[in-house]
Order: C-alpha cells, then structure tokens, then sequence
C-alpha cells in the first residue's frame, strides 16, 4: 500500500520541440497555504482562478489529495516520497542525507531548476545539493527579513530579499518576489526547450503576509514588505482574495511560456498546495464557509487542491476524480513517467498516480494515505493520521487517544464516539490502528544514525 498528498503542477516539452518525440518535461508547481477551497474549479465562491480551471477542464482535477498541516514537512515528503516517521527532522530544515525527486530524474538525464520558496537547509550548496543544478529562492540563506528603523520587514513580496544560485539579491526598485521567481521559471523553460527539464516551483504565495500585489488597488512599490506576520494593511481577506488571483496569473505565464517554447504537448504540469488556507481567511465555497485551518490535522488543514496537465500523455482529458492521493505518491509519479529509477531500497510510501492520467485507475492501490506531523520533530509532541475516503483516525504519535471521524464529503466530517460504532467502522478503526502501529516502528529509519541518536537524545531531555 502507498500514500500521497499534494497540491502541484507538472510541465512535459512539446510535440512541436526536437525534444518532443522523447522524455516529457515535468512542472511542479505548489502553492503556499492555498487549501482545496481556494480554487473556483473546486467550488470557491470567493475567488477565481480561470487558468487553474483551464488547466483542471483540460487535464484531471482531483478531489482527494492531502497534504501535512504546514509547509516544512509536505516539503520533505513530496521531494523525498517518504512519511515524515522516517525522515522529518525538525521546521525549516530537509536532512542532507536525503534523496529527492531531483536526484533521481537528474540521473536520468534532466536538467534541473527550483524556485520560490525554500526554507529547508541555509548552507549555499543546498539546492544543488538535493538535485537542482539552478535556483531562485526566499528564505535559502538567510531569513528573508530586515530591520529598518526597529522594525523587522517581511521581504518575500514587494522588494523581495532572494538568492540566485546561492548569491543573496536585494530587490529595491518595486519587485515583486513571486514574479521574480516566476520569470527565472519562464527562462529556465525556454533556455532548456530542446532537452528534457524538471522544474519545481514551490511557490511563495499564498503565504501571509496578506499583503497587496501589483494588481492591487492599494500597491505601493517603494513599501519593504509587512511589519507584522500576518500582514499590517488590515485587509486579510481582499488581500488574500487578490493573491489567488496572481498565484493563477503566474500559472497563467507559465503555461504560456511553455506554448511559447514548443515543449506544452508533452509538459506534464502538477499544481497543488502544500496545506490548507491560512487563519483568519475564510472562503465562501459550495454554499458554505470554510474556515482556513493550517496547522490542524483536520480536513480544513489538510486538503489541498490537484490538478494535473499533460496534453500528450493524459487520457480522456477533463475528468474529475476521487482516487486518494498523498505527497509521497509524487515520487513516484516522477520516476515513472521520466523513466528514472526509484531511490534504491524505497519502502514504498507513494503510489504513483500514472494509471489515473492513463484512465486506468482500478490498476493502482491506494486504500489510505499516512500523515505523521510533529513540527518540532519531536513525536511526543506529535499527531499521525491514517485516512480513506469515508474515515480519518487521529491519535498522539504513540497512538494513544485515538478517535474516528466520518466524513460525508469535503469539511463535512463527524467525530464518532467509540460507543456509537458500527462493526464496520469498529473493523476500519481497527485496521487504521494496525496501520499507525506498525508504521510508529519506522521513525527515523532513513536518516543517518547520527542523526537519529541525535534526535532521540533530544526527545529525552525534552521529557
């Protein structure tokens, strides 16, 4: 059995490009604290995002992907198509030990390029590290902040603070970071149209602050960012509803760059989030209000949006399903549809989502999908989650308090009373129980023992 969740775009050169005839080009895309509601083609009343839709009506959306609670951990599990009980370590960091998708796909003879956000390890060399040979990137070597005048400013968005390939960059003349970033993707796309490329771009919006974009009415391009987290312009929700629309804007810049290039056709393009809609946004969606719940191993945390796009290789293009899809199922994916091999000894935790594009679903096993999420990496403190279409059991990370809620469709879930169980729900609580015990037996498995006896020494004195 294996799990994925996530929220991403993949790019396959074209049929027009020399390329073309050979290896696809892959295009992930992953917006930051974008959950599943936030997309008009799933449902939102509240925001439109018509290239997200365009891509949805002509390629698959899928209404089951899950992602962790926050942005760290999803990230280590869709690069490295692992749970985090094997691997996490702790926030803002990705194990130097590890293998990703990068690796395996650049092996195999692509060339490789990350931007937007990092966040997962400070040396210089990170992102060539883990597989991409070219980057643009907040939070890589610094904390993508300043201090002006005692004030700690935000600088991912209006001039932004970012590192090309490692070499920190001061935007100071009205940037705008996600479109910085967006345009090193366009050139990356069109500098490599006649080989095979893998471009992930983990984008820096949504993530608060909620700030103004160039499209806002209220831009001010001599502004350094926000003071506060949140955002100081008070105006969270039009902010928030602004920043979908140019998350779906650079989408739209991208596709059209791909056209551009002679690499569309054969582009596989993956959009998703990396968990849901940030506090205090609340979307109108299908007649109802969600309320942003990143952080909570809850359907409002963890459902994200997934769209995927491939105009060469999907068949019966348009459709919408609800085969279960978790982050570590990208891995994969990736491999299979590049011809690159899986890491060597690869437990298993993704299942590629190949016979879905392929229309041949009943090909594929996925019963449930595994989250394990501890911020701090330390399971005391941590929650785990198995899930089907139907259940979810949360419990603490050693599997006590365990509880079964049902859901009847998208954050319209129940929790159940143990007493109240049918027998069928007692067996898949049971099931589910089984599931998180014998997983428990493999945290930290795949890191390095100096790292795991490291981590272990850490809980202790924690305790």
């Amino acid at each position: 059995m294996k799990g994925w969740t996530v929220f991403f775009v993949f790019a396959l050169a074209g049929l027009t490009s020399p390329q073309a005839a050979g290896k696809p080009n892959i295009l992930l895309i992953m917006a930051d604290d974008m959950g599943y509601e936030a997309l008009s083609a799933n449902g939102s009343e509240s925001y439109k995002s018509p290239n997200l839709d365009k891509l949805a009506a002509q390629g698959i959306r899928f209404t089951n992907c899950f992602a962790n609670p926050i942005c760290t951990p999803s990230r280590v599990k869709i690069m490295t198509g692992l749970y985090n009980v094997r691997n996490y370590v702790k926030f803002g960091l990705l194990d130097r030990g590890q293998t990703t998708f990068a690796h395996q796909l650049k092996a195999a003879g692509y060339t490789t390029c990350i931007a937007g956000k990092w966040q997962l390890g400070m040396q210089a060399d990170s992102p060539q590290h883990f597989g991409f040979e070219q980057s643009c990137l907040w939070q890589h070597t610094r904390s993508g902040r300043s201090t002006e005048n005692g004030k700690n400013i935000d600088r991912r968005f209006v001039n932004p603070l970012l590192e090309i390939n490692g070499k920190e960059k001061d935007y100071v003349n009205g940037e705008y970071g996600p479109q910085v970033c967006t345009d090193f993707v366009c050139d990356f796309i069109d500098e490599n149209r006649e080989k095979p490329f893998l471009v992930y771009y983990p984008m820096i919006l949504t993530h608060c602050p909620f700030d103004p974009t160039p499209d806002s009415t209220d831009w001010d391009p001599k502004r350094l960012g926000s003071t506060t987290y949140k955002g100081d312009r008070n105006d969270p929700q039009r902010h928030f509803r602004d920043m979908v629309a140019y998350a779906d804007k650079v989408v739209g810049q991208i596709v059209a760059q791909l056209e551009k290039s002679g690499v569309r056709e054969n582009t596989l393009l993956i959009f998703t989030g990396d968990n849901g809609t940030d506090k205090p946004i609340v979307t109108s969606w299908n007649g109802t209000k969600v309320v942003g719940r990143k952080g909570s191993m809850t359907d409002a945390g963890t459902r994200v949006p997934l769209i995927a796009s491939w105009p060469a290789g999907i068949k019966q293009p348009g459709r919408v399903v609800d085969d279960l899809v978790e982050f570590s199922d990208l891995m994969p994916t990736l491999c299979e549809v590049t011809g690159a091999n899986l890491p060597s000894n690869y437990p298993g935790d993704g299942s590629s989502i190949v016979p879905v594009l392929q229309d041949n679903a009943s090909v594929r096993k996925k019963d449930w999908i595994y989250i394990w999420y501890s911020r701090s990496g330390h399971p005391d403190l941590g929650q785990v989650m198995v899930r089907n279409k139907q259940y979810s059991l949360l419990a603490k990370a050693d599997g006590s308090d365990a509880s079964l809620t049902r859901y009847k469709g998208p954050f319209n879930g129940e929790k159940l009373k143990d007493s109240i169980l049918l027998e069928p729900e007692q067996a898949v609580k049971q099931q589910f129980e089984t599931t998180l015990a014998r997983l428990a037996k493999t945290r930290l498995l795949s890191v390095s023992n100096e790292i795991r006896i490291k981590m272990r020494k850490a809980s202790k004195n924690k305790k």
